[in-house]
């Protein structure tokens, strides 16, 4: 399978300019290097009606083009059952009863890092699991045996960051984003993985994991993201931020593919003129203050 790069949305609403500048980052990050583009929709949860259609439309018109069709998480069920089922078998999950509450107001393992799952169901036996769901549904996490994993990334060199017991599968039966994403990406044949700087933090978890199921790491970059006046991370409700919203007032798409190319430096005629252009080593390291309109 050849290599491949790729942007996944989840379908909650309109993307936004901090969206559509991280999907054409991610597209240029492949395009550069010669890689396939592929687009998931990321819809295990938070889809609304006629979103993903109305996002696929926008990146159309600011010029980022993918390889092949689409593919949903939805679809992908079995292969996420078939990856818990492989570290079930290799006594590397448990069930997790708690609420979220619960782990919140409990106290936190001796050194665990701050923020860590403290593994409150760990070492439940076998007769308080069997009482426990007969109380409430399970979620599944994983057995980690580190606390911390380390990753390389194009834009933030070396990350090391918390691995704790997360969830793999949540109480509601729906595969958490942690999983899904390791097991899509190498499904899928994604080597090089494009995002906002956000999620970094979960990054480690992710390549630990990838480690424990045999699958590749991919390369990463976590690009800045847009950011407010205020330094806040962009959102709908900073105003007209999406390309809806921008047209209304005069803005169409064009002048927005221009704002963000001139945001990363690139000539701004067209993403094929950017690309030639295109160095990853001198993108701006800084978020991108949306100047609003």
């Amino acid at each position: 399978m050849t290599s491949a790069g790729r942007f996944a949305p989840s379908p909650s609403g309109e993307l936004h300019v901090g969206n559509l500048r991280t999907a054409m980052l991610a597209w240029l990050f492949a395009r550069s290097t010669g890689r396939r583009f592929l687009l998931r929709v990321e819809d295990l949860d938070r889809a609304r009606a006629g979103a993903e259609a109305q996002q696929l439309r926008d990146l159309t018109v600011i010029g980022v083009s993918w390889d092949g069709d689409p593919v949903r998480q939805t679809d992908r069920g079995p292969l996420y059952a078939a990856a818990i089922d492989r570290l079930a078998d290799a006594g590397l999950t448990y069930e997790c009863f708690c609420t979220r509450r619960e782990i919140q107001e409990a106290p936190s393992a001796p050194h665990a890092p701050q923020g860590a799952y403290p593994g409150t169901c760990r070492k439940l036996s076998t007769a308080e699991v069997a009482f426990r769901r007969s109380v409430r549904p399970a979620a599944v996490r994983l057995r980690s045996s580190v606390t911390e994993w380390t990753v390389q990334d194009a834009m933030h060199g070396t990350f090391t960051g918390v691995v704790d017991d997360f969830v793999l599968r949540r109480n509601d039966g729906v595969t958490a984003y942690n999983l899904a994403v390791v097991v899509d990406d190498a499904e899928q044949g994604i080597d090089q993985v494009v995002r906002g700087d956000d999620l970094l933090p979960s990054t480690p978890r992710q390549a630990y994991l990838a480690s424990l199921l045999n699958m590749p790491v991919p390369e990463y970059a976590h690009v800045p993201l847009v950011v407010n006046a205020d330094g806040a991370r962009l959102a709908k409700r900073d105003g007209a931020v999406t390309l809806g919203d921008l047209a209304a007032v005069g803005i169409g798409a064009d002048a927005v593919r221009r704002m963000i190319l001139d945001s990363l430096e690139l000539p701004a005629d067209s993403l094929e003129s950017a690309l030639g252009a295109f160095d990853p080593a001198v993108l701006p390291r800084e978020p991108w203050v949306w100047p609003g309109v």
